[in-house]
């Protein structure tokens, strides 16, 4: 029988462009939507290549224990060491920001001050450590930037938190995190495939934090007046020849941590210090900044996830 490569996953319209890429490359594979539904832990599962890129805002889907779904094929796969792609470590780093946090800290990657609070009434406490200073919110569980708001005072919080608007993370965590000020509206995300480098995207910021870089989820170009002219400028667009020790850096917390597909961004202040504060393991590539630089993420990972499966056919 041949071999195949299983998606995990649970939303269509993020997975469209890798079905097409592994079918231009004749990669015969398997749709494995997870939401709800069973395993029979007994079973053996087939043979071939799984790859894992389900994601911490599944909940915003209406696929609120999907993560937890998909952890429980893991654990079914690699107890029958079927080789998966962003395995259950990869995983654990997807749905919680803390664990993020705390990894890149061990590889020694720099990331901002970061207090996880649970509690609504806990927050105003927690906030006193951002007294002199402009800090956000974000969720522990969140993805695209959702429930991201910043603050200048302790007071706007107090208003926020006490509002119809305060928005709960799905895991009961809250982040209180200082606010990185950027000398231009822009951060970075480093794209892996692999485990490696594959290239960079500078993302503009100006219209807000939900920065997913999907087709589904793409804003429309910025307008941007210049001397009276309009001129539009891309959101996303890939940056020519990148080349930063940041890298290196994060190729080893990858392997580290058992990701293979990830998406890592960055932030860096006036005085060109970088504070990585996110890493993506179920990653997504903008179409048009690809089609402008000839680079193809999706096109990467379908060539990485066939050779995976040409090489686990050979040792079955």
């Amino acid at each position: 029988m041949t071999e195949k490569v299983y998606v995990i996953h649970e939303n269509e319209e993020w997975t469209v462009h890798l079905f097409r890429r592994l079918e231009e490359l004749e990669v015969p594979y398997e749709d494995w939507f997870t939401d709800r539904g069973s395993i029979d832990l007994t079973s053996v599962p087939p043979q071939g290549v799984f790859y894992n890129r389900m994601s911490a805002s599944s909940h915003t889907r209406g696929h609120r224990f999907a993560p937890e779904m998909a952890e429980a094929k893991i654990a079914w796969l690699e107890r029958h060491g079927r080789r998966v792609v962003n395995g259950s470590r990869a995983l654990r780093l997807e749905v919680s920001k803390v664990n993020q946090y705390m990894a890149l800290d061990a590889a020694g990657i720099r990331t901002p001050k970061t207090v996880a609070v649970s509690g609504k009434e806990q927050l105003l406490g927690a906030a006193e450590a951002f007294r002199c200073e402009s800090f956000i919110t974000k969720h522990n569980r969140a993805g695209k930037g959702l429930g991201v708001r910043l603050f200048h005072s302790i007071e706007a919080l107090e208003e926020y938190v006490g509002g119809d608007e305060f928005d709960a993370s799905v895991d009961g965590i809250t982040l209180l995190q200082q606010y990185i000020q950027a000398p231009e509206p822009f951060i970075t995300r480093c794209e892996f495939v692999g485990g490696k480098f594959v290239y960079a995207v500078r993302v503009d910021t100006s219209e807000g934090f939900e920065l997913c870089p999907a087709d589904a989820c793409r804003l429309e170009d910025i307008s941007c007046p210049a001397d009276g002219v309009s001129e539009t400028r891309p959101k996303f667009q890939v940056v020519e020849g990148f080349n930063d020790p940041i890298i290196a850096k994060y190729e080893r917390f990858l392997a580290e941590n058992g990701i293979e597909v990830a998406g890592i961004e960055f932030i860096q202040n006036a005085g060109g210090e970088l504070f990585t504060y996110d890493v993506n393991t179920n990653t997504n590539y903008n179409a048009d900044a690809e089609a402008a630089n000839g680079t193809y993420g999706m096109l990467e990972l379908a060539k990485y996830l066939n050779k995976l499966r040409q090489q686990d056919r050979a040792f079955v």
